[in-house]
């Protein structure tokens, strides 16, 4: 999260205008605080930029980075009133939109955070980084034509930005439109081969085009690369299920639920797999496990009456 966020240098901007810093002491304060940001101070850093803004309240590089470093902190309203207070001295700051709607973001409020992202669009036509994040937000809405057009233009500007195709590839898989999803994921992949979740994406693409096979091979690789992945074990589990090979979906969930106690889907699968090897009572116990984690987990109340219809 952080690393996409960018933390304004006051040297890129002192030839550039005479709003910012207009005491040497402002500009020491900013300096040490960027130092103590390196360090992963942010109290201090915080500290600082209070005082570089007390000296020159019309330092916009000091409320943007104080706004970063309350967002790091997590505190993301003390980041959006830095932000806003930056775009107020300087509307044409799109990092301070960027970082703005970034907050919105993490805040659920995707319209917002939408109309920031737009709007540093508007003043920088060339930063991928706000397509990527306002395709995100489209996403995050249910809007995935609009997150494929944004991903798409995130792709023309960085080509090799691996989560632009992964993200778009999501977007497609969500439309049903498994053939463009399986070429995105494959880019990414291209693109960071040690990526374990484009794997898996991948691998739950071709299962829903019914290639087990395929998709075996996938959750394998996204198991090599990322051996904690329980949802990629899960997964793998229901592909041998599916092809009635009882005894390796039981491994496989077993793995799941050592890894993620709480997955109602891998006790509810391997009571299925245990069902069908006649071990009804370890079906028994492992769809009573589900249901106690989700009570309203349908599938596992439908093989509950099927279990009760055996005698257990």
């Amino acid at each position: 999260m952080k690393k996409n966020l960018i933390l304004l240098a006051l040297t890129a901007f002192l030839c550039v205008t005479t709003a910012c810093v207009t005491s040497k002491t402002a500009e020491e304060y900013i300096n040490r605080a960027d130092a103590y940001i390196d360090k992963g101070n942010y109290n201090r850093a915080i500290a600082d930029y209070t005082k570089a803004i007390r000296i020159d309240p019309n330092c916009y590089i000091a409320y943007y980075n104080r706004g970063l470093t309350y967002f790091f902190k997590g505190d993301h309203d003390s980041a959006i009133i830095d932000y806003t207070q930056a775009i107020q001295i300087d509307p044409n700051l799109a990092n301070a939109y960027y970082g703005r709607g970034y907050a919105y973001h993490d805040k659920g409020d995707h319209d917002q955070a939408i109309a920031d992202f737009t709007q540093a669009i508007r003043i920088d036509p060339k930063d991928a980084k706000s397509y990527f994040n306002r395709g995100l937000a489209y996403q995050y809405k249910g809007d995935h034509d609009q997150a494929i057009a944004d991903f798409t233009q995130a792709i023309q500007i960085d080509p090799k930005d691996a989560k632009s195709y992964f993200n778009r590839g999501l977007a497609y898989q969500y439309k049903g439109d498994y053939d463009q999803a399986i070429a995105d994921y494959t880019q990414a992949i291209q693109i960071d081969p040690k990526d374990a979740k484009a794997y898996n994406n991948r691998g739950f693409v071709y299962s829903n085009k019914g290639d087990n096979d395929r998709a075996i091979a996938d959750y394998t690789q996204a198991i090599q690369i990322n051996p904690n992945l329980a949802i990629v074990y899960c997964n793998r589990g229901q592909e041998y299920q599916d092809k009635g090979e009882y005894d390796r979906a039981i491994a496989d969930l077993e793995q799941a639920i050592r890894l993620d106690p709480n997955d109602a889907d891998a006790y509810r699968h391997r009571a299925f797999a245990y069902m069908k090897k006649g071990n009804y009572r370890q079906a028994r116990a492992d769809v009573n496990k589900a249901l106690q984690i989700d009570p309203n987990y349908q599938s596992a109340k439908e093989l509950s009456v099927e279990l009760q219809k055996l005698g257990y």
